[in-house]
């Protein structure tokens, strides 16, 4: 994407949380950093705020094409740009399904167009998500979106052979096969984790093993091919020893976990209220201390907001007929600064590397620096960590009203997002995306 042509400079903002500085932003890139001044250039008060390198999602769902009337491109890019995000990853289950470069273009083209935030199509790993045949992963790869990334979230690649063939074929172009683990025979007619509160409830019960079972088989097999694995919204204590077991033994595994499965717990779904269904679902409190447990540690790598809206039909209705699946991409920093940073258990430094720097290396983006250093592409998310609020998912950009947080008092605040050097977001507020004359091209 190309740079934006401005210049403004950033005023008494903490790079990292660290000492108060100027920063000034020119033509797309960090151009100096200290105290400073600039003729020209236009002032963005910044005082006490923190900057972080622009949040890179994993996993978001645009919906678009076919489902707009859950999301659009144009829709998820505005909520991304005010949670901070200057890059997302649309994942394959669109209609029709992201498993032709014909399509991955198609969302690539129209998250240029729009110009909120950088979207970068996920590919599926088999034709129509399933289950039964390779989709077309070099196409893809070679297409203007340049898909480095294959998943077939919402569904699990279940079969072994083939799931061991997307892992070969995904070398040839250091791609990365994005696992969604759940063994399906295991979870039919799941409805909420399986414990103590689903006996209490009488709902079927989705066990913590049909997560586990899957990635102890293709972290197995991606040592087997020598390839790369990512696992999707981890989200029991199990899955966490796994992989700590798998990188501790070479194997290249990455993980994510989602905001609300750092928060909340199964106890939620007591209400019965659909807003807490998800797949996978909300575990148990241990479950949750593991997951912080192990992002602090960097057992699990990055934050996924697996941002999933829905109309309102589909969730408010009966909890057996309602969909799976929470927005997240405007709540993610407030529930990652709540659950990690005031707990102690990272700092602003550690935001950076599991919401910025990492998600973009091993979603292999062109700019993978992140660094806030000056010669760096000027993509920076400027945050108010003193600032808190209650969530109101009525005035969010995305369409998406089913937000597990809503009414719930957060802490933190996006006040600016700066892509490619131009501020999409000011006073915490939309601003102007890039236009589409500015961000003509590829993204190669």
């Amino acid at each position: 994407m190309p740079a934006g042509t401005g210049r403004y400079l950033v005023r008494g903002v903490r790079p990292l949380g660290g000492e108060r500085t100027d920063l000034l932003i020119e033509d797309g890139v960090i151009a100096g950093t200290g105290s400073l001044s600039a003729a020209g250039a236009q002032v963005v008060d910044a005082d006490g705020l923190v900057a972080l390198p622009g949040f890179v999602d994993l996993h978001t769902h645009l919906r678009e094409p076919g489902r707009e009337d859950a999301e659009t491109v144009l829709t998820g890019s505005r909520a991304a740009a005010l949670g901070g995000f200057t890059a997302v990853h649309a994942m394959a289950n669109s209609d029709p399904v992201a498993d032709t470069a014909g399509v991955v273009e198609q969302v690539f083209t129209l998250g240029r167009d729009a110009g909120w935030t950088e979207v970068r199509p996920v590919g599926a790993v088999t034709v129509g998500l399933g289950g039964t045949r390779l989709a077309e992963l070099g196409a893809m790869a070679d297409s203007r979106a340049r898909a480095r990334v294959f998943s077939d979230d919402g569904m699990c690649v279940h079969d072994p052979v083939l799931m061991r063939r997307a892992l070969e074929y995904v070398k040839a172009f250091d791609g990365v096969v994005a696992q969604h683990a759940q063994e399906p025979r295991l979870t039919e007619g799941a409805q909420m984790n399986e414990g103590a509160v689903s006996a209490t409830l009488g709902l079927t019960g989705w066990p913590a093993v049909a997560e586990e079972a899957i990635i102890a088989r293709d972290v197995l097999l991606t040592e087997h091919v020598g390839s790369r694995l990512h696992v999707c919204h981890v989200s029991t204590a199990g899955s966490v020893e796994l992989i700590r077991w798998a990188k501790q033994r070479g194997i290249a595994v990455t993980a994510e976990v989602t905001p609300h499965h750092l928060m909340l717990t199964d106890e939620a779904v007591t209400g019965y209220d659909p807003v807490f269904k998800v797949n996978p679902p909300l575990r148990t409190a241990e479950d949750v201390q593991a997951l912080r447990a192990a992002v602090a540690d960097g057992t699990i790598d990055v934050i996924g907001t697996d941002h999933a809206p829905h109309p309102a039909q589909a969730k408010e209705c009966e909890w057996a007929q309602a969909a799976m699946g929470m927005t997240g991409l405007e709540t993610a920093l407030s529930v990652v600064q709540e659950a990690l940073v005031e707990t102690g258990m990272l700092d602003w430094a550690g935001v950076a590397r599991i919401m910025s720097q990492t998600p973009a290396r091993i979603g292999r983006l062109p700019w993978q620096g992140g660094s806030l250093a000056v010669g760096e592409r000027a993509n920076v998310t400027l945050v108010d960590p003193a600032a808190r609020r209650v969530i109101d998912p009525s005035t969010m950009a995305t369409k998406g009203r089913n937000s597990p947080f809503a009414g719930r008092e957060l802490p933190g605040r996006v006040i600016a997002t700066f892509l490619a050097g131009h501020p999409t977001v000011i006073d915490g507020e939309l601003n102007t995306p890039l236009t589409s004359a500015a961000t003509a091209g590829s993204a190669r």
